[in-house]
């Protein structure tokens, strides 16, 4: 990989991790089009970790809240029932599923789950799924035509039930075209939660997931490991990690007063181009991931 391809999967990267249209599918895509080798599970699992040092970042302040009173609770009774103390909780439940599922999984997504039609297929039906969810949504926010509308649940009121369920809609996006942040939020939405909570929940959620899918990857990193070497995935992190920071702070005042449809579209009609090239024969569904081995 070159020092111009890392700048330009760490750009990439940092674009589509925090939006519900899947990094990991594009960095694979952007690949394809460019023509150069896939970086593989291994690099995306390990540049992400810039980004989520965007989120620790951003969310600092509720990040050492919810650790510091999980923390105490650990000693003391009394704080058990704090809300942060239970967030801290449900954060380490919830990503129990990603966990297990991608230790278990781990060849699929190194290899078949990177076939270009399974990617165009997640797009699709994710897509439509977060479409449903969103108008779902805004009926309950806005209320029907005979019907009032019906407050959305916020963080206060997460429960465990919720937050394995979370989990689970997590653990969709070790397929790539699904989306971490996509199908978490989606799950959400069907969940009754206002979208902000949802998308800040799927952010907080994604921490312990990611950053230990990246550490657990590091060995695949290096001069015996493939085309992939330390330089260029230090430089794609570092840069997913300022462009990153800054998706993430337009992402979260778009969502507070727009809906997610764009992403709906966006997502159906990338989908839909990409099962038109491959059956037309004019994309072959595993271009270049074979190359990344």
């Amino acid at each position: 990989m070159s020092w111009f391809e890392s700048l330009i999967f760490g750009i990439v990267q940092g674009l589509t991790e925090f939006l519900p249209i899947s990094s990991s599918a594009h960095l694979r895509l952007t690949a394809v089009v460019a023509g150069w080798e896939d970086p593989g599970a291994a690099f995306t699992a390990v540049s992400q970790i810039g980004t989520e040092l965007a989120i620790l970042i951003y969310f600092r302040k509720d990040i050492w809240r919810i650790a510091s009173a999980w923390t105490r609770s650990l000693t003391n009774r009394e704080l058990r029932g704090d809300l942060d103390a239970r967030m801290g909780w449900l954060v380490i439940i919830g990503s129990i599923p990603i966990g297990v599922l991608g230790i278990l999984l781990k060849d699929s997504i190194e290899g078949s789950f990177r076939d270009l039609r399974l990617i165009a297929v997640s797009f699709i039906v994710l897509g439509i799924a977060l479409g449903v969810a969103d108008r779902i949504a805004e009926r309950a926010e806005n209320g029907g035509r005979h019907r009032a509308a019906k407050p959305r649940k916020t963080l206060e009121e997460l429960n465990l039930r919720d937050g394995i369920l979370f989990g689970l809609w997590q653990a969709l996006a070790l397929i790539p075209g699904m989306s971490r942040s996509g199908s978490t939020m989606t799950g959400g939405l069907f969940l009754g939660y206002r979208r902000e909570a949802a998308a800040r929940y799927s952010f907080l959620l994604a921490i312990p997931a990611v950053l230990g899918s990246g550490v657990f990857e590091l060995s695949a990193i290096g001069e015996d490991a493939g085309h992939v070497s330390w330089g260029p995935t230090i430089l794609a992190t570092v840069v997913s990690f300022f462009v990153g920071y800054a998706v993430i702070a337009w992402f979260m005042r778009f969502i507070s007063t727009r809906s997610f449809m764009p992403f709906v579209w966006y997502r159906i009609a990338v989908g839909v181009v990409l099962l038109m090239l491959i059956y037309a024969g004019l994309l072959e569904p595993m271009a270049g991931a074979g190359l990344a081995e």
